[in-house]
């Protein structure tokens, strides 16, 4: 092979390369950067969740169950989703706010950056629970993880636990 020819190849496979990333990469919207605020501040936001554990008693395997709980910005800055992610594949969670929902998220799909709650308001969070993906019968505890920019409680976990017959 000529000088020639490996400088060309070279350059289609450095353009091809260029042109996947692009292409991968189309639609993504830029995170911005995660606000942090100081635990013994008073000027933050937090984060108050009233319930965070909900049975649903006996169920079938083959039922779908959803949860809603309430995730309240009680502070003074807003409340930043960073992360919601879970315990298990057969449980998602999406956050509802204003209106929109976004996509359901899980452990094997995490969602990065989502949204700001605005202080004084609150979003929901659906916590869904599909036993049939990993069929495991008796007491079951299954978690949904939502990461914020809350000094004081940075790691929310909202949970069910259900009989699976």
């Amino acid at each position: 092979m000529s000088t020639r020819s490996i400088v060309i190849c070279s350059l289609v496979f450095i353009l091809a390369i260029a042109g996947i990333s692009v292409v991968l990469t189309a639609g993504q919207k830029t995170l911005p950067k995660a606000d942090v605020y100081s635990a013994s501040s008073s000027d933050i936001p937090k984060a108050e969740t009233p319930d965070g554990l909900f049975d649903f008693g006996e169920i079938k395997v083959t039922d779908v169950k959803e949860k809603d709980f309430i995730l309240k910005n009680t502070g003074t800055k807003p409340l930043q989703i960073l992360n919601v992610n879970s315990s298990c594949g057969c449980t998602a969670g999406k956050v509802i706010y204003n209106g929109q929902e976004t996509k359901e998220y899980g452990m094997h799909a995490q969602s990065g950056y989502l949204m700001d709650i605005a202080p004084g308001t609150q979003a929901t969070v659906k916590l869904i629970y599909r036993p049939s993906l990993m069929p495991v019968y008796g007491v079951v505890e299954r978690e949904v993880y939502v990461t914020t920019n809350d000094p004081q409680r940075n790691k929310l976990v909202f949970a069910i636990k259900a009989n699976v017959k």
